[in-house]
């Protein structure tokens, strides 16, 4: 009998011969690593009585289940051990008692592993309000997140814990199984896949579904049972042509064939607003080939057999995703229906899969080598946040948001990829550059035109920041910001020097009433400036301008602001011939205009 997911038979199977099957089914772990991973077993079974009552005979299968998850994803052998342990200190008398002595026998790695587990284990992510608005318990998210900057082995000891729980949640009460699907949504699918982890991913979001809304759950998979067959022999047809245009053109490669997930085909639903019989485009085929260069000619091979759809090309070779995935995306026209091909080598393949569990099999290789793309990002800001010392329920839902939610990637001027949380401003990508950029902000270009500092950046573009040295934080600024770095750095500089700062609940400023971050009695003016409440740039009036002598612009001129250094920007007349006679104008011009009183 097969349980949660195992790869062999329980039946009545003792100690001795389950970890056997387990051992079998994941050679890699040979000679010491074997040997430690019975010790622990063994040391599991010895605190049997701890552990099983009349109710749970079979204890032991949730710890065998986690680890089993684990070994799937290459994971070392510690991590294995601490999985097959991880629930024993808590039923121990002294739980802290219980991980030392554990770490005295099994090492400092397993020690680490576990009391980073311990630290959040129990915890209540939270629920849902009747509104339909998430309810989190900050601190509750705090310590699982720093967890992972502790080792990011803690988290997937967690994610593989609470995936088996919802494997099994067959068994309880409707409300229960809603609750676990909520957080797997929100939670737990998102740190996978901030994880490069699409496997648990994937079935993280399709348990997710099936418990929170189990009527599209069963709809979706009568639907896609039903088509199998067609489904089949069509995909068949589609691989027999690649596997022979590939053949000839002397490329070897494996070719696979899936229909989408079912949380995939529900997201398509509500985006299309359509049911799930309605949708063509379920169905995607996988090619692996041993080289990078070989990925691209495939593409135009498949180009060549086929009509490709318009915009569905994406190269995520040349630029990964932040959580380091690489593939080549592109969609077809076959037999008249839309086909999803990815091409990628099999080392892609491999990390789309563990992410950044893909590397931690073999220790020798990376405990001093260098951290992969998606563990390095998401660890690195984590440790940032730490040292920034983040405590707050409110800031720290945000966090959560910022660190679990979708990413756009921007550009600097020389290249250099910046990735931000959906919905992040001009501002954030300057505090994301450096704090003094930010500080300095009054402007910034996307793609060499001006952009408001108040509009989220979109995908790609190329963003400038224009700065002077009259420029400063200012409350505006902390109610555009999205991210937790900008918005920290601008709340400490106004609790510094902003003596009537009191933080309010955002308010977007209109086009009649423009928000007023520069108040009477904030500073001395100088001859030839005014306050910035009578000009506004971009829809910032957070700086001090200089009015130029050449044209005298007045209250209704159509004007153009140019920033230069030590004097912010200088307001011309748009028409001033001096104005088009300074050197590089154009690359150091912004939008300016009146402030209506």
């Amino acid at each position: 009998m097969r349980i949660n997911g195992l790869p062999f038979d329980v039946d009545t199977a003792g100690p001795g011969e389950l970890i056997a099957r387990f051992l079998k089914t994941f050679p890699a772990y040979t000679g010491d690593d074997e040997r430690r991973i019975r010790e622990a077993w063994d040391f599991l079974w010895e605190s049997a009585d701890a552990l099983s009552d009349a109710d749970d005979s079979r204890w032991y299968l949730h710890p065998l289940c986690t680890a089993v998850i684990l070994a799937e994803s290459k994971l070392d052998a510690d991590t294995i051990m601490a999985a097959l342990l991880h629930g024993l200190p808590a039923a121990l008398p002294d739980k802290n008692a219980a991980i030392e002595a554990m770490e005295e026998k099994f090492g400092p790695d397993v020690g680490r592993i576990l009391t980073g587990v311990g630290r959040i284990t129990g915890i209540n992510l939270g629920g849902r309000k009747a509104a339909g608005k998430p309810l989190y318990h900050p601190g509750a998210i705090q310590k699982m997140l720093f967890a992972l900057a502790d080792d990011v082995r803690i988290i997937l000891l967690k994610l593989a814990d609470r995936l088996d729980r919802l494997r099994g949640a067959g068994l309880l009460t409707p409300e229960e199984q809603k609750s676990l699907g909520q957080e797997a949504e929100e939670v737990w699918a998102p740190l996978a896949n901030r994880l490069g982890m699409s496997a648990l991913k994937t079935e993280f979001e399709d348990l997710s579904l099936k418990f929170t809304n189990p009527e599209v759950y069963s709809q979706i998979k009568k639907i896609v049972a039903l088509k199998k067959d067609d489904r089949t022999e069509y995909l068949g047809r589609a691989e027999k042509e690649i596997l022979r245009a590939a053949a000839k053109a002397n490329i070897p490669v494996s070719v696979s064939s899936r229909a989408k997930h079912f949380y995939s085909i529900y997201k398509k639903m509500q985006k299309r607003n359509v049911a799930a019989d309605g949708l063509y485009d379920l169905l995607a085929i996988r090619i692996i080939t041993p080289a990078p260069a070989d990925c691209y000619t495939l593409v135009g091979l498949v180009h060549g057999l086929w009509r490709p759809l318009d915009g569905h090309f994406k190269d995520y070779i040349a630029r990964p995703k932040s959580n380091g995935y690489q593939s080549l995306h592109t969609a077809v026209l076959f037999e008249g229906k839309p086909l999803e091909i990815q091409i990628r080598t099999g080392d892609m393949h491999r990390r789309a899969e563990y992410g950044v569990a893909s590397h931690w099999l073999y220790k020798k290789q990376t405990l001093g080598g260098t951290t992969s793309r998606a563990e390095g990002a998401i660890i690195s800001r984590l440790k940032e946040l730490k040292q920034e010392g983040f405590t707050s329920g409110e800031p720290f839902n945000e966090i959560r948001k910022e660190l679990l939610g979708n990413s756009i990637f921007v550009f600097t001027p020389k290249g250099d990829v910046v990735e931000l949380p959906d919905g992040s401003t001009a501002i954030d990508f300057a505090y994301a550059i450096h704090s003094a950029v930010g500080e300095k902000i009054v402007g910034a270009k996307a793609g060499g035109q001006i952009i408001p500092l108040a509009s989220p950046l979109k995908n790609t573009q190329i963003i400038e920041i224009l700065t002077t040295p009259q420029a400063h934080p200012t409350v505006n600024q902390l109610n555009i910001v999205k991210t937790a770095k900008a918005r920290s750095k601008i709340r400490a500089w106004l609790q510094q020097n902003d003596p009537l700062f009191t933080e309010k609940p955002a308010v977007k400023p209109t086009e009649a009433e423009p928000r007023r971050a520069h108040k009477p009695g904030d500073g001395p003016e100088t001859p030839g400036q005014r306050s910035l409440p009578q000009v506004c740039i971009g829809n910032t009036t957070n700086f001090l301008v200089t009015f130029a002598k050449c044209c005298a612009p007045a209250p209704g001129d159509p004007i153009v602001g140019y920033v230069s250094r030590g004097r912010g920007v200088i307001v011309h007349r748009d028409n001033c011939r001096a104005f088009h006679r300074i050197p590089n104008y154009q690359a150091l011009s912004v939008e300016a205009g009146w402030v209506s009183e």
